[in-house]
């Protein structure tokens, strides 16, 4: 199953601008914002990100809702934190 995770941007790297850290449940990583150049987002956006890429922007009320159906999901919620967790955009 391929999902996208809600992740509040936090910032956007200053020398690589098509990189923002984000924090997805308290994991923080770096993601790919190229794909958003139409719009793209500024700390304290959230966006969905799927695979270490930023696929659209999202509001704050809809990610919350989209992270409480994750968690209802269980493993397949769990299965994407780890993934995330254990990637890393350098």
């Amino acid at each position: 199953m391929c999902l996208g995770i809600p992740g509040e941007v936090v910032e956007v790297l200053a020398d690589r601008p098509e990189l923002a850290r984000v924090n997805v449940s308290g994991v923080r990583r770096a993601i790919h914002i190229g794909l958003l150049t139409d719009d793209p987002p500024v700390a304290g956006d959230w966006v969905l990100i799927h695979v270490g890429f930023a696929l659209s922007k999202i509001d704050e009320e809809e990610a919350a809702a989209v992270l409480r159906y994750l968690e209802e999901l269980g493993s397949a919620y769990t299965d994407e934190m780890d993934a995330l967790s254990q990637s890393m955009i350098e």
